[in-house]
This record gives structure tokens, sequence and C-alpha cells, in this order.
């Protein structure tokens, strides 16, 4: 039992000594051997980084031996020979594994070795690699290091290809990069780096804990710099199959911060996409026969006009076909659907559209037919009695015909009445003396709408009736009866080229300095009926009457428009397109990455050795002077000291007893005092 007990205590106190010296050993005998396969130079039996001359001189005489040796049968070790010598005899792939350790078409010898199982290696086809030589020249219009420091100091974010101009691998990407390019054309800079300039492609790639610059998935490799990032330390790379649809998804969604679009069915768009979207927003809808994800530049778009439109897409099925035709009268994908004002016919556009038509497009659906009146677009609209006309600044009065009402199947059939109006008054004859017709041409007259639940407040202070709560507010009837108002605003010049007040010195000056609208404002309300005819005659005897006569000029403060809710995917903001989950994903991915990378370190097995080795002779040593017998001089001074205690207690208690002592007063009879002396004795008791 004490045998066990000295053994286990042993054991416990070489433990770190032990783990140690196996974690060095696996390092050197599992690891390191795993993270440094050996080379092509080896398989071949020549010096590292030989020349081809050197190569081709091994290859023969391996090459003599396996034709001598007939009985051999072996012919996966012939193809690592061959791939060996085929791989260091073309310049350009030297270069690039001797550089960056890139492996030409690597996968031939995996199916080589399942193809010739079992034959003779004279039954092995050669060659083994294909030239991309021949296949066709240089498409990448690669650009040298002058170029990339060009594009680093563009405001522009940017993407860089890197690429070997030798390599089949690359080679076959042509098209997929062309297609990339195309689809970033106008939002980011797009480069091509051949490796050919060395300096600059091992700046770009990725580094091992030695220095040594490799690309972690071969070639090609994509790099990205996000706008304001001048160097590689804040670059990107894409770590995913090289596909258009890929690559341009990961560098809208990671380095642009785009929001996604997403795909709807025929059944969930209705409920899940039209219905949920703002009244006032113009719905984009995009077909797709391909099922790819949203381009970079639909995705800006998305991003910048989300104050007008909404985007979705689907994917297009023949058997849906004749659905999509009545619902939208689309013929065919792709294609993109506008959808405006309820009732108005959609606008369809088919066909492929780039970045420039496609800004167009949006350009001119970005709005719908009849405006909504809101914080955003009353000053656009010209409808601010604290801005100016669509005409401009020196625009002294202009007009604003305002139908409010909650949104419901009549304010719907009222909007496309005043849709009419407008088409009828705008398109009319330019030589037309109608006073709307040319109070529209010059800009002066504008058709909106208003959401009189929302903008409560506003439509209340226009509409000041004993019967506004059937317009404005929250819905208290069944019935909603919309109501058309038209606002004439009046600028006073004297007043706004008045001097600016200084301090005010009383409160009648303060209260006359609060913040009123620049314009004046005099409010008609219409009474008639729907007709088109008579809402058209009663705004231009609005007009006349306002042009013609010297109307009071008076201040007012109107009440702000309340913004209106945004769309969900945008009001969080472009900082949070990438949610907790994916950006805790990435940052473990680049962890645990960063820790395989580490331990292909040579270092460290030797490393762990040389901590083994100190902590055992550091162990050995205590443990040696703890078992070590006293000296002889040791042992006769331990005999004349009294016993040291070894116990806690024990030492509590000898200082208790040494305090007791010192607190003790000392004996009368302990000092002698002075002039005594002994009384002699007599033998009797009376003397």
């Amino acid at each position: 039992m004490a045998m066990v007990s000295s053994t286990l205590t042993r054991v416990k106190a070489y433990a770190l000594p032990l783990i140690l010296f196996t974690g060095a050993m696996f390092f050197q005998l599992i690891v390191i051997p795993q993270s440094f396969p050996r080379s092509h130079y080896d398989v071949l039996g020549v010096r590292m980084y030989a020349s081809v001359e050197e190569v081709e001189e091994a290859y023969e005489k391996l090459s003599s031996k396996w034709k001598s040796d007939t009985d051999s049968s072996n012919s996966f070790d012939f193809v690592k020979v061959r791939y060996a010598y085929e791989l260091l005899t073309n310049p350009i792939w030297k270069r690039n594994y001797d550089i960056f350790e890139i492996e030409e078409q690597p996968h031939v010898i995996e199916e080589a070795k399942q193809r010739f199982a079992g034959k003779r290696f004279s039954d092995v086809q050669l060659p083994l690699l294909d030239d991309a030589s021949v296949q066709g020249e240089d498409n990448f219009n690669a650009i040298t290091a002058e170029d990339f420091q060009l594009i680093l100091q563009s405001d522009k974010p940017s993407m860089v290809l890197i690429y070997s101009s030798g390599s089949v691998c690359c080679t076959q990407y042509d098209g997929t990069w062309k297609r990339i390019v195309s689809l970033l054309d106008g939002i980011a800079n797009a480069a091509a780096i051949e490796l050919r300039e060395v300096q600059l492609a091992a700046y770009l790639a990725d580094k091992r804990p030695t220095g040594r610059s490799f690309f972690r998935n071969g070639l090609p490799s994509v790099v990205a710099f996000p706008s304001g990032c001048k160097t590689v330390g804040c670059s990107i790379r894409f770590e995913g199959q090289l596909s258009v649809d890929a690559v341009t998804d990961w560098f809208a969604t990671i380095v642009l911060r785009l929001p996604r679009i997403l795909y709807y069915s025929k059944e969930s768009l209705a409920q899940k996409f039209m219905a949920k979207i703002s009244p006032h927003k113009v719905k984009v809808i995009f077909f797709s026969k391909t099922g790819e994800r949203a381009t970079p530049f639909i995705r800006l778009a998305a991003l910048k006009y989300w104050d007008h439109a909404s985007f979705a897409f689907l994917l297009w099925r023949e058997e849906d076909s004749s659905f999509w035709w009545n619902a939208f009268e689309v013929e065919s994908a792709p294609s993109i659907v506008f959808l405006k004002d309820p009732g108005v016919k959609p606008v369809v556009h088919h066909g492929p559209v780039n970045n420039s038509q496609f800004t167009d497009l949006m350009e001119q659906n970005k709005n719908q037919e009849l405006p909504q009146l809101r914080a955003e677009t009353s000053n656009e609209l010209g409808c601010d009695a604290r801005g100016y006309s669509r005409a401009g600044a020196d625009t002294l009065s202009w007009y604003c015909v305002v139908l409010a009402g909650r949104l419901s199947p009549e304010l719907n059939s009222m909007r496309a009445t005043m849709r009419r109006v407008q088409e009828i008054i705008s398109h009319d004859n330019e030589d037309s003396s109608v006073p709307a017709t040319v109070a529209s041409k010059r800009k002066r007259l504008t058709f909106t709408w208003l959401n009189g639940e929302t903008q409560k407040k506003y439509c209340f202070f226009y509409l000041q009736s004993e019967t506004s709560y059937e317009t404005c507010g929250p819905r208290r009837d069944i019935s909603d009866v919309p109501r058309l108002f038209i606002v004439r605003y009046t600028r006073n010049l004297t007043e706004e080229n008045e001097p600016v007040r200084r301090k005010p010195k009383t409160m009648w000056d303060a209260l006359n300095d609060q913040e009123y609208d620049r314009a004046s404002q005099l409010v008609a309300r219409y009474n008639g009926s729907n007709e088109i005819p008579q809402i058209i005659e009663w705004v231009s005897s609005i007009i006349r009457d306002g042009d013609s006569r010297d109307l009071p000029f008076f201040k007012t403060k109107t009440p702000e428009l309340v913004p209106e809710d945004m769309d969900p995917i945008i009001s969080r903001g472009v900082g949070s397109v990438l949610s907790k989950s994916t950006g805790l994903k990435h940052k473990i991915y680049g962890f645990v990455r960063g820790l395989h990378d580490r331990l292909g370190d040579p270092r460290i097995g030797p490393v762990l050795l040389l901590g083994a080795l100190i902590s055992f002779g550091s162990t050995w040593l205590r443990r040696s002077r703890e078992k070590s017998p006293p000296s002889q001089s040791n042992q006769s001074n331990q005999s004349n000291e009294p016993t040291q205690p070894k116990s806690k207690e024990e030492i509590r208690k000898l200082r208790r007893r040494r305090e007791r002592n010192e607190e003790r007063p000392s004996s009368i009879t302990d000092v002698e005092p002075k002039n005594a002396y002994q009384a002699p004795l007599s033998d009797s008791d009376s003397n």
C-alpha cells in the first residue's frame, strides 16, 4: 500500500513534465508531418527549389528504373513521380509552387489512383496535367502594382482577383469574373492581379506563422477592400465556392453591408409582402428564372430608394405563367413589375437590366401617380409652408390640392378620380388658358393625398369642422368620407428681407420672434360632387381668384407631419444587416482558422520539449532537497535546540505561552535589595 502511495505521489509530482513531453512528441510525430508533407522535390529525390534541368535528370533516372523493372505493377507511385515532373518542369507552375505552395490540378492524383488501381505503370495515360496555355490567351486584364495603389486611393470599395495565367483552374473562371465585374460596374472597383506581380501577390496572400505566403483555398482567390480600407489588414477574403451568385452576394452583404431582398412564393406574396408594405410605397417585383439572389446594384437601389419603394423576388415557373399574366401582365422572366397606386395598371419591363438601365427605371417609377404627402416628401412636392414651390425659390405664390382620408375603399376610389383630374390638367393643350393647366405647367400646382388617420393633427388643422372626424383621426364609424381641399401659399419678400433681430428685450418681442411658417396660407374646402369637370373648374376658380386678388398676408404655424413607419429591413440601419449570430459565426470561424494555422508552427514542438525538460529538472531538484538527510553539524545544533513545533496548533500555543511570560510581574524574591544581610540565629526563643 505504501509503494502504491509513493508511486502515485511521484506521478502527481511529474504530471506537468509528462504532459508537456507528450504534447511535444505529438506535435513532432503527428502534427508536423501532416502540416509539412513530402514535397514534390522529395518525390523526385532532388534538393528543394532544384532547377528544371535537375528535375528532368532525376525523372529520367526514375523512369529508366521503372522501365527496367517489368514486374512492377504499382502505378500509384509512378503517378506521383510523373505529377511532380510535369508540375516542376512547367515554368509558371513551378513558380507558383515554389513561392506560394500552389499545386496545379491537385485532384489528378486521387483520380489517377482510382482509375489506374491494380494496373501497370505503362497503362497510365500521359500527360496527367492539362496545359492552360493552349486554351487561349489571358483575358483577365491584369493590373500592375502602380494601378493597385491608385485603386486603393479611391473612395469606392474594391474587389481584387488573384490568379495565374497558366492555371487551368483560373482559366475556367474567365467568364465568371467578367460577369462579376459587369454587376459591380458603378458600385465598386474590380481588378485582377497575376502572380507574376510577386511582391503584390505575396502582400495579398495568407501568411503562415513562419511568415511564408500561401493561398488557403488555392487560385483564383478573391480579396475585398471595404470603403476606407487602405491596407491588407482590414481586407476581407472570400472563402466559399467561386460563382457569380455566391461572390456578389458575399460582397453586397459583408463588404457593402446592403440589405437582402427576399424571395416570395405565389401564395406568400400578397400576405407577407404586399399587405405589410406602407401604402405610399411603390412595389417592385422581380421575376427570376434561375433563382439567383439580388445583384449588388439592385440591393443598393433598395437602400437608396427605401423611402419610395419596396422590393421582392419571385421564382418564375412555367406552370404559373397564366396566373402572372392575369395579375400583372408578365409574359416571361427575367422581368420587373412596378405596382403603384391601387387600380393603376402595372408597369412591366421584360428582359435583363444593368446598373444604369435599372437606375433610369427607378427614377421614372419611384413615385406613385398621386404621391402621398408625408414628412419626407412635403418639400419635394411643394406642400410645405416652411419651404418653396416646385418651381423654385423665386415663385411667390403656388397651390397644393390635398385629398385627405383614412385608408379605405372610398379613399382609393377618390384617389383614382384625382389621378384622372391630374392627368387631364397636366396633359391639356399647352396653349390652354385654363388657370389650373397653366399653373401645372409652371410647377405651381401639385396634387397629393394625405393619410388622415396617421396625420390627424395636420388633417384637423386644415379641416376644422364638425364632420372632420369622418376624415381625420382614428376610425369611429363604419363610414369614411374623404375630403378635398386646396392650400394657397404666398411668400412675403419684404418680411423675408428684414435684418435678423437681436436678443428680445421684452416678453412681447420674444412672442413675436417665435418660429412661424415662411409662407402665408389660405385654405379652401371642396363641397361639390365627385365629377371630374366640376373638380377641375373648382381648382381653376381658386387659382384665378388667388392670382388676381390681393389677399392679406398673416403668420401661422402649421403642425409638423409625423414620420410614417419605415420598412423593417431598413429601419434597423445599414450597420445591423448582419445578425448577431452571423457575426459570431464569422468570429468563431476566424478564431478556429487562426488556431489551425498556429498548430502548424514547427516551433511549437521544440518549445514544448524545452518546457518539459525545465519542468522535469525543477521538480527533480525540489524533491531531492526534501529527501536529503541532514548533516552532523545540523544534527548537533538541532539536538541543542528545543523541538520546533510543526503544527499550527502547537505554534499558536507556544505563542500564547510566551505572551503570558512577558506580561507576568517579577517576584519580590527575584531581586536582592540593597544593604540586605542575613540575621544571626540564636539558641533561645526569648532572645
